[in-house]
């Protein structure tokens, strides 16, 4: 068993990814664009200069510091008129991970009040001896910038660390990082070459917890 573990939220910890999705691939009409269904996949887990370079490619002149503030606006009104609904398995493995003396962190995509927001209401904060926004790093996922930082602040060498991760940036960051991937498939469907990257793809995290349970991680 690894000495800690990295969480992702959304969409692993949370089921927000689909309001993420919904957001990004219908926000550029009310920018005078064509909606674009593949760009909530593309910048699923990223943050900062990244996201901003990835929606330019997509929409060459567009204005993309205001695209990506209205999109986070969107979506954090969202997520601010109802609470998030948690996936299965969450307080199962943080209470198993936390029981075997594990440093934990949360390394999301998402701004930090939004974070700090949704595990607060969640009842999820104590768990963390981390939590980490993709906006408070150089390069967003998939550099591995992210999953060091938490790595850091939760006192835990990135080696020694699972990362769990529903998106494809985020298991490329992870495995960067020198961290150990282990995918819990969202909205995003593993292709061989994300399958290579993963310690373990698992449909839950309750089933992830199992796999460590027997020695499997």
């Amino acid at each position: 068993m690894k000495s800690g573990a990295i969480f992702d939220m959304d969409g692993l910890l949370f089921d927000t990814e689909k309001i993420y999705r919904f957001v990004w691939n219908h926000l550029p009409e009310e920018f005078g664009m064509t909606n674009d269904p593949t760009l909530g996949e593309a910048v699923c887990g990223t943050s900062g200069e990244h996201l901003r370079n990835i929606v330019q490619s997509h929409f060459p002149g567009l204005d993309a510091d205001a695209f990506v503030r209205r999109g986070l606006a969107r979506v954090e009104q969202t997520v601010m008129e109802r609470q998030p609904e948690e996936k299965p398995g969450v307080h199962e493995i943080l209470d198993y991970l936390k029981s075997r003396g594990l440093c934990l962190a949360v390394a999301s995509g998402s701004p930090q009040a939004v974070i700090e927001r949704n595990l607060a209401r969640a009842g999820l904060t104590g768990y963390f001896d981390a939590v980490v926004s993709g906006f408070s790093v150089p390069h967003g996922k998939p550099a591995p910038d992210i999953f060091l930082e938490s790595a850091r602040q939760a006192r835990c060498r990135p080696e020694d660390c699972y990362v769990f991760e529903d998106g494809a940036n985020g298991i490329r960051a992870a495995a960067s990082a020198g961290c150990t991937p282990v995918m819990i498939p969202d909205l995003t469907t593993p292709d061989e070459q994300l399958q290579a990257l993963c310690a373990g793809i698992f449909p839950t995290l309750l089933h992830a917890m199992q796999a460590i349970q027997n020695g499997e991680l």
